[in-house]
């Protein structure tokens, strides 16, 4: 079965830069969508942004573009998150998850998530 585990997160200043990664097992992910989401108490659900497994195309939410950045290493069945200018807005959990191939980088839902890691920005 698919597990997807985070790791990276902590507590960080205004500014400051900070990765994590997801860790992907249960499968072969070739094609799949691997997407990184935040969520605050309360609210919704956001999508961050998403990496196609085979060829790489990124897609990102305009909050976030040009900041934060997604990558992955196939050989280890690992893809990131590197967040750069971290502001307290950026503070939440977050969730790496992954969905099978055919619905594009922004499904109407991704079938498989993570447990997700604490990202906390001070200012």
């Amino acid at each position: 079965q698919v597990q997807l585990v985070e790791s990276g997160g902590g507590l960080v200043q205004a500014g400051a830069s900070l990765r994590l990664s997801c860790a992907a097992s249960g499968r072969t992910f070739r094609n799949y969508a691997m997407g990184w989401f935040r969520q605050n108490p309360g609210k919704e659900r956001d999508f961050v942004g998403a990496i196609s497994w085979s060829s790489g195309f990124t897609d990102y939410a305009d909050s976030v573009k040009g900041r934060f950045i997604i990558s992955r290493d196939n050989a280890k069945n690992t893809y990131y998150l590197q967040m750069n200018s971290l502001k307290p807005e950026d503070a939440a959990v977050y969730y790496c998850a992954a969905n099978p191939p055919g619905e594009g980088l922004r499904p109407r839902e991704y079938a498989y998530w993570g447990q997700g890691t604490q990202v906390t920005v001070s200012s």
